[in-house]
């Protein structure tokens, strides 16, 4: 009897082999391998067959140009994220940690489009009928125009779509679906790609938009092989801490928007609440006249958040002093130190250093190097930076300060919330100089940034 072809697949990014190996040669990641049955297509004979017509390449000129239609989802949050609103027919995938709020914007974005009159088919194949009702009684009152289905057979889920023709599908989740014409279990890369590639027809074919909800892996990323986020059309990522009350949704592929759009949402009882303006929600809480606290701005796509860089720098006891960053690159963090004791004379090497971005929010935009230098040069000399002053700018080896894009919208985003004093490389300052009532300070190496605060 002739043995069943198999092939070995990397459980982490999907990585195909044709025996086991110890460790992935795609994502280094070891013991990931498993095997699973080789995905054979029949071939169906050619003999009495329609020939269909082969379509035809067409110049640029000859193809037209449609304003994309959008439906917006009632959260001006999500909809900035997926630039603009709902496209007819996309595939979104959202991904995120487990609790982290992914079936609750979905259902509470399935509220407001059933308010609008539109239809919308919620499938889970986690939770059961009773669980979904206790968790949308909490947000409010539903419409007769949401519709929930616990299944996960596409087969069946794509008869469910058929017959109901909605305009919006959840799929909650990814892993759990199934196709009969794979072997392997629910979960498994093979079953997740070929989920995916059904519901990319259906959506496609039926213009119907469909979001997908996935699993992600201990680094982060969604569970299954790397082709399923080159498969759909966007891809959206929470973040944040599950035991904190903030949400962060970031775009991190958008074909129809822009990839560098953040949306800030508060955890509450009743579900998921906007948060207009971030930047005075990761400001609340800044002490006062404590020494190692700057603020900075970086840019979220074209949005301008302020939040707050801290440092403490302390004499160390061991060996080799401890280093510590959180919310932001160790490297980054080390670089910029090493920078400090050359350029600037500071005695960093006998020091422990922990650099801090409050609120919980990562970011690594470069603008945020001279938040970060202004921080540690306070804590190092003990002397705190004025509350009414932020700062922002990227560091280079030689001690530059260089410029950075958007300077006129940092700026005023800051005299918006309250500031009256701009640290900002000397480029950058006849930009920023159209905003009016607030003082620029424009400075061209380390040296002259801490002197100007210090």
């Amino acid at each position: 009897m002739a043995k069943a072809k198999s092939v070995f697949f990397c459980q982490n990014c999907g990585f195909e082999s044709a025996k086991w190996m110890g460790q992935c040669p795609g994502c280094h990641e070891w013991n990931s391998f498993a095997e699973e049955p080789r995905i054979t297509v029949k071939k169906t004979p050619s003999s009495g067959a329609v020939r269909r017509e082969t379509p035809q390449p067409k110049t640029l000129s000859q193809i037209t140009i449609s304003e994309t239609a959008r439906m917006s989802t009632g959260l001006g949050e999500l909809d900035r994220v997926l630039g603009g609103g709902i496209v007819q027919g996309s595939l979104v995938l959202v991904g995120g940690d487990p609790g982290i709020g992914k079936s609750t914007i979905l259902l509470q974005m399935c509220r407001n489009l059933s308010e609008k009159k539109k239809k919308v088919l919620y499938i889970s194949g986690e939770e059961s009928l009773q669980q979904i009702r206790m968790r949308a009684e909490r947000m409010g009152k539903f419409t007769e125009h949401l519709m929930i289905l616990c299944e996960t057979n596409l087969e069946d889920i794509r008869e469910a779509i058929t017959r109901v023709n909605p305009e919006v599908v959840i799929i909650d989740s990814i892993q759990t679906m199934y196709n009969e014409n794979v072997t392997s279990a629910p979960g498994s890369v093979s079953q997740v790609r070929e989920s995916t590639g059904v519901l990319m027809q259906i959506a496609k074919g039926m213009n119907i938009s469909i979001f997908i909800v996935g699993h992600v892996t201990k680094e982060g990323v969604v569970a299954g092989p790397r082709v399923l986020e080159h498969m759909v059309d966007t891809v959206l990522y929470f973040e944040g801490d599950r035991y904190a009350s903030y949400r962060v949704l970031r775009g991190v592929k958008n074909r129809f928007g822009s990839t560098n759009e953040i949306g800030v949402f508060e955890m509450r009882e009743s579900g998921l609440r906007e948060v207009p303006n971030p930047s005075e929600y990761m400001l609340e809480g800044k002490p006062e006249g404590a020494s190692g606290s700057v603020v900075a701005c970086t840019m979220e796509g074209t949005r301008p958040v302020l939040l707050e860089v801290q440092a403490l720098v302390c004499r160390s006891n061991l060996a080799f002093p401890r280093r510590t960053a959180a919310g932001t690159d160790l490297n980054r963090v080390n670089l910029l130190m090493a920078v400090l004791e050359k350029r600037a004379g500071m005695g960093l090497s006998s020091c422990d250093a922990y650099v801090n971005i409050a609120g919980g929010i990562r970011m690594n935009e470069p603008a945020l190097d001279l938040g970060i230098i202004l921080a540690v040069a306070s804590s190092m000399k003990d002397v705190p930076i004025d509350e009414k002053t932020i700062a922002f700018g990227e560091v280079g080896l030689s001690g530059e300060v260089r410029s950075v894009s958007m300077a006129e919208q940092r700026v005023r985003e800051a005299k918006k919330l309250g500031f009256d004093t701009v640290i900002l490389p000397e480029v950058c300052k006849k930009q920023a100089s159209k905003v009016e009532g607030i003082k620029l300070t424009g400075v061209r190496n380390v040296r002259e940034a801490i002197a100007a605060i210090l």
